[in-house]
């Protein structure tokens, strides 16, 4: 088919490659412009037009595409077959929509209508769920309401992060893509419409979303958001007024020696471990921190440099 493949993150390089590798004619990769990455602030350009430039593929990079004359014109010359969105991180407007004859269609790491919105894989992970997958679906209108294509599961292991999911889910979704492709140009796929009675919710992750909360998330709570929100906004609380980043972090099987009455957010040092009391007596062993100002270190490391009064809180 000819296509046009719009993307931006390394979510969608698998697809946009088993595209070329399926024989499919990509006339154009649409991409978002570059951006400052760093401390150093320097300009890379993102991993979708790294792989485009590799293959030969033309790429463009629009600042704005609702109301864009000159890329509107692009995409008419071209008159592709149909347009593939994988993460792309804009909203597709109507005329785009509309252009192909085959729809623009779209892969979602989540299994629509579930985890609807721009960060689906971090909230699976985050709400401890067993289980996701992708979704291939016709764009339309509203956000992520449009018509099933098909679906695969996969399952999210116990200390699965994010970062591990968006890599399974992201190869695991470019065959899916190619798979939709050919069923709808020989009609074996039929779309099926959501059922919207059952949509949730994924929001864009905030720098809050990472701030640990010991009074209202027992300790499976807190490790699973610090696994869903990796690498960014990760796990963070404060200690005597200084923020404390949990680079890592484990359920404790059980309360440390003597402990077992602490309050939420009560610290306990024990055998020359970090542990920290949760909601519903239930307990987080802190295995590697960083205090503000300091180096990330294991908690033995910590506690050598940080002796800890009695009655130490956290958050």
């Amino acid at each position: 088919m000819k296509l046009v493949f719009c993307g931006t993150p390394q979510f969608a390089v698998p697809t946009l490659e088993a595209l070329i590798a399926a024989g499919h004619r990509i006339q154009l990769v649409v991409s978002q412009p570059d951006r400052p990455v760093g401390r150093a602030a320097e300009i890379h350009p993102t991993p979708v037009k790294r792989a485009a430039m590799a293959a030969g593929v033309p790429v463009t990079q629009p600042e704005k595409i609702k109301s864009n004359p000159e890329f509107r014109a692009q995409l008419e010359a071209i008159r592709p077959d149909a347009i593939v969105v994988v993460a792309y991180g804009r909203i597709i407007p109507p005329w785009m929509l509309a252009l192909p004859r085959l729809g623009c269609i779209n892969l979602h790491g989540s299994l629509l209508p579930k985890y609807r919105g721009a960060a689906p894989i971090q909230w699976a992970v985050a709400m401890g769920d067993a289980f996701t997958g992708n979704t291939t679906m016709l764009l339309e209108e509203g956000l992520d309401t449009g018509p099933i294509l098909l679906q695969q599961t996969h399952e999210i292991g116990p200390d699965m992060t994010s970062v591990d999911l968006f890599e399974t889910l992201a190869h695991a979704g470019a065959p899916l893509v190619v798979e939709t492709l050919a069923g709808l140009a020989s009609d074996a796929i039929m779309p099926r419409p959501q059922n919207h009675e059952f949509g949730t919710f994924a929001p864009l992750l905030d720098r809050e979303d990472g701030r640990m909360s010991f009074d209202s998330r027992a300790a499976h709570e807190n490790y699973n958001r610090w696994r869903g929100f990796q690498p960014w906004p990760g796990a963070f609380t404060s200690l005597n007024g200084k923020k404390l980043i949990v680079h890592r972090m484990a359920i404790a099987a059980e309360a440390p020696g003597g402990a077992a009455d602490a309050q939420p957010g009560a610290i306990c040092v024990h055998d020359g471990r970090l542990f920290a009391a949760c909601a519903d007596s239930t307990w987080l062993e802190l295995v590697e921190v960083q205090l503000e100002g300091k180096k990330r270190m294991t908690a033995a490391e910590f506690l050598r440099g940080n002796p800890l009064t009695a009655g130490a809180r956290l958050g």
